[in-house]
């Protein structure tokens, strides 16, 4: 392993619900375990939303970084407006 790439990455991702139109944002050290709770509907808030998809995700080597990034996507909605307009997604549903 390359001793300049961090041990662990830290994720924000977006999930689509098959149910609703709904994006939800999520942050992680671990995605693959994340996705796996999300599907068996052992999180909250996106139990109602299933099924979901992942639709996008990006790596931070800082957690900090990463948990910033949620928030922002989060709080403001140009930034995960402009997002979904890179994605191609025209859903109008809320981001949670």
């Amino acid at each position: 392993m390359n001793p300049a790439l961090p041990k662990e990455w830290y994720y924000v991702y977006l999930l689509a619900s098959g149910k609703t139109s709904w994006i939800y944002i999520g942050c992680t050290n671990d995605l693959k375990n994340r996705l796996k709770e999300h599907s068996e509907g052992k999180v909250f808030t996106t139990r109602k939303m299933l099924p979901v998809e992942l639709i996008y995700f990006e790596g931070y080597r800082s957690k900090d970084h990463a948990y910033k990034r949620e928030k922002n996507l989060k709080a403001y909605g140009s930034g995960l407006a402009k997002l979904k307009s890179r994605l191609g997604i025209e859903t109008k549903g809320r981001a949670g």
